[in-house]
C-alpha cells in the first residue's frame, strides 16, 4: 500500500494537478480568511470552513479524476492488476495519496489559526471540529471520486461525473424542502453532508457524523475494490 501511495504522491506533483489542485485551494480559502475573519475583525475562523464546503465539492475531482482512469487510458492498469499486490492494498494506497494532497491544501486553516493566535486566544476545539469535519467530507468525496474514476478511462468523464455528484449533494437539501412527507424528508436530511458537516460548524462534535462520512468513505472504497476485482478476472 505504502508504494501505491508513493507512486501516486509522485505522479500527483510531477504533473500541475497537485499544484494546481492546491493553488485554487488556498486561494479561496485565503480569500474567505480575508473576507470573513480579518475583515470582520474576529477571531473567529468558522466562515472559512462554512464557505470551503462548496468549493471542496467541486475541487475534489481534480484530485480523483486520474487515480483510476489514467491507468486504464494507458493500460497501465494491467501491471498492477497482474502483480502479486492485494486490490485492498492497491485502492487505499490511491486514497490515502489523493487524502494526504487533500491534507495538505486542508493544513493552511491550522495556519489562519495561529495567525489570528497571535492577537487573540482563538476557539482552538471549535477549529480543531471544523479541521476534522473538512477532512471526514473531503475523503468521503475522494472516495466517491476514485469509485467514478475506476468506472472510465477518460478523465475528463470522471472529472464530470464527481462534479454531477457534487451538484447532487448540494441539490439533497432543496429536495428535502420540497417534500412533505416526514418520512422522505427525514431521508434526505440523513443523507445531507451539508447538514451532517454543518453541525460541526456550529461546534457540536457529532459522533453519527463522524460515522456517516466514514462509512461513506469505506463504502465506495469497498465499490472501487470490486469494480478492480472485476476487471482483474475478466
Amino acid at each position: 500500500m505504502t508504494a501505491i501511495m508513493r507512486r501516486e504522491l509522485q505522479a500527483y506533483f510531477s504533473s500541475p494537478i497537485g499544484y494546481i489542485y492546491l493553488a485554487v485551494f488556498y486561494v479561496f480559502a485565503g480569500f474567505y480568511f480575508f473576507a470573513t475573519t480579518l475583515m470582520s475583525n474576529t477571531a473567529d475562523i468558522s466562515g472559512v470552513f462554512n464557505s470551503m464546503f462548496t468549493i471542496v465539492l467541486f475541487l475534489i475531482p481534480i484530485l480523483t479524476m486520474r487515480l483510476f482512469s489514467e491507468d486504464l487510458k494507458y493500460r497501465t492498469d494491467q501491471a498492477l492488476l497482474t502483480a502479486p499486490i492485494n486490490l485492498t492494498s492497491l485502492v487505499l494506497g490511491k486514497f490515502f495519496a489523493a487524502s494526504m494532497v487533500f491534507l495538505t491544501g486542508l493544513a493552511i486553516t491550522l495556519v489562519y489559526g495561529l495567525i489570528v493566535a497571535v492577537f487573540v486566544p482563538p476557539n482552538w476545539p471549535l477549529i480543531w471540529g471544523n479541521f476534522v469535519a473538512l477532512l471526514l467530507l473531503g475523503m468521503a468525496l475522494i472516495a466517491i471520486g476514485m469509485f467514478i474514476s475506476s468506472l472510465t478511462e477518460s478523465q475528463v468523464i470522471a472529472a464530470v461525473g464527481a462534479f454531477a455528484v457534487g451538484l447532487a449533494l448540494l441539490l439533497v437539501d432543496s429536495l428535502a424542502s420540497v417534500f412533505t412527507n416526514p418520512i422522505l424528508v427525514a431521508f434526505f436530511d440523513g443523507i445531507s453532508f451539508m447538514k451532517r458537516y454543518e453541525v460541526f460548524t456550529q461546534g457540536i462534535f457529532d459522533f453519527s457524523s463522524i460515522v456517516f462520512f466514514l462509512s461513506v468513505s469505506a463504502i465506495f472504497i469497498f465499490l472501487t475494490v470490486r469494480v478492480q476485482e472485476k476487471r482483474r478476472w475478466s
